[in-house]
């Protein structure tokens, strides 16, 4: 899901700038959201665990560059349902970052294209969720098929913010709409695998909670209980 460096130059970058802006006061306002219900120790704790998934997909999980970008399996689906959107949207942000500044220099001016990316993803996925899943439903209790359109929103959702970028920087050539194509039927394939990890999250998060009367302080309360 990186933009990566020469796709989108000069003074265009300043679109990424501001949607990145954007995003992290929408974040903001979800983080403050989420302490007032949780308090500061659970969100931090919930953040730090995501952060260290976020991280570990992108720098540990293999991700093969394809197209205008990489092909990661980012678990977006999973942490969003395991930890809720605050602590998914600051994990995305901040893992992207530490990439960024320790492993990946060469990715910081794309900083606030790729979060982007990554939030508006994050946001959709949200907003999809409350559509998709019944009222009084726990997310550890929703179907397979449920988990499947989420998904389906999630990399959908990556994949036409990449393809926004590609074309926005890099206009509709035949080439580059060729590598957007190759990039997009690429990615579409983690529909199939990201599911499938949700399920098995979801069965340990059912076994977790047969013993304990409450799962809020590690995990989204909306996991455990409708």
């Amino acid at each position: 899901m990186h933009i990566e460096a020469g796709v989108v130059e000069g003074a265009k970058m300043v679109l990424g700038y501001a949607t990145a802006t954007a995003l992290f006061g929408a974040t903001t306002k979800a983080v403050w959201e989420n302490v007032k219900e949780n308090g500061v120790v659970a969100f931090l704790l919930k953040t730090l665990i995501a952060t260290a998934i976020v991280f570990s997909c992108f720098e540990i999980l293999p991700h093969y560059p394809i197209g205008v970008s990489e092909v990661h399996l980012i678990l977006g689906t999973t942490i969003f349902l395991v930890f809720g959107l605050a602590p998914a949207a600051v994990a995305l942000a901040l893992g992207l970052a530490i990439q960024g500044i320790f492993f990946a220099p060469f990715d910081l001016p794309q900083y606030g294209i790729n979060v982007t990316t990554l939030l508006a993803s994050m946001f959709a996925l949200s907003f999809a969720a409350k559509k998709i899943i019944p009222a009084g439903v726990a997310y550890k209790d929703i179907s397979y098929t449920q988990l499947l359109k989420l998904s389906v929103v999630w990399e959908g959702s990556i994949v036409t913010w990449v393809a926004f970028w590609a074309l926005y920087g890099q206009g509709f050539g035949a080439e580059n709409l060729a590598n957007v194509m190759s990039f997009g039927s690429a990615y579409m394939g983690v529909v199939i695998i990201e599911p499938l990890v949700d399920v098995a999250v979801l069965a340990a998060v059912k076994a977790y909670t047969k013993t304990k009367e409450s799962c809020a302080f590690l995990f989204d309360k909306q996991l455990c209980h409708a």
